[in-house]
């Protein structure tokens, strides 16, 4: 679906390169989405009066003030992906993309890329999707070429990420699991897992909680505050969960819109 896209928007505006190909991309998504949350509320609305069913209008009153704050948000994010601005879920990338700041970047999967270290007496490997274009790269298929493929041993892998925050949790806070942390509709996740499973590969996860709308729209302050803190949990959990000598991966999963490396 992706490369059907961008070789579409190629295909209309020749010359273009591949950051504005991205950036486009994701405006063409957020204005689909819009378009279906349009569809959705004339649906029912037109189904009720033709019907004269009053419960089918009472179900879209229900649901009228979440989808008019989803609306919000993806108006928001058009702005934001026309701009190039980070977004909140790109606070994962943003963190691995300072780690690999001066060091060799090499392309492992479409739109993705890692870098090596030594750091802590650990072997790191940092693996992001390629900023500043607007895209989440292709994680899975990264990391079973890394392990699978090119035979990396590999001790334990650390994944940061954008997760969903309830009502009543502060947006930027920053919570530590095991698993894949991961969102989307589970292809990758199950590529992370199932390479991990075969290998014997524990999974960290650290998360950093915001809103539907936080993840989509441009970076909040609450959010780009936790930077520093996530970057200190990250190396707080290579020192307690691996041992020195080992070969660590860490990847920063999302959106990488206006984050470089």
């Amino acid at each position: 679906k992706d490369e059907r896209i961008r070789s579409e928007i190629k295909r209309m505006a020749e010359g273009m390169t591949e950051w504005q190909a991205s950036r486009i991309e994701n405006i063409l998504e957020a204005a689909t989405a819009l378009n279906m949350i349009y569809k959705i509320v004339r649906h029912f609305y037109l189904m009720g009066k033709r019907t004269t069913g009053m419960f089918i209008l009472v179900q879209l009153q229900m649901v009228m003030p979440l989808l008019l704050q989803e609306a919000e948000a993806l108006e928001s994010a058009i702005s934001a992906f026309k701009k190039g601005l980070p977004i909140g879920d790109g606070i994962g990338p943003m963190v691995v993309g300072r780690m690999m700041l001066g060091k060799e970047k090499k392309p492992i999967a479409r739109e993705t890329v890692y870098s090596e270290e030594d750091r802590m007496g650990r072997k790191l490997y940092m693996l992001k999707a390629e900023g500043p274009a607007g895209s989440v790269g292709r994680p899975g298929e990264a990391v079973y070429r890394l392990i699978a493929e090119l035979g990396l041993r590999i001790d334990a892998i650390i994944m940061i990420d954008a997760a969903l925050k309830l009502e009543g949790e502060k947006t930027g806070a920053i919570a530590e699991g095991v698993g894949s942390a991961i969102g989307g509709i589970g292809v990758e996740r199950y590529q992370i897992e199932d390479v991990a499973t075969k290998f014997s590969i524990p999974i960290y996860a650290i998360i950093v909680k915001q809103s539907v709308q936080d993840a989509i729209t441009v970076m909040r302050k609450e959010i780009s505050d936790s930077f520093d803190k996530l970057y200190n949990t990250v190396s707080a959990v290579i020192e307690d969960k691996t041992l020195e000598g080992d070969s660590i991966l860490v990847i920063g999963v999302g959106n990488t819109a206006g984050v470089g490396q």
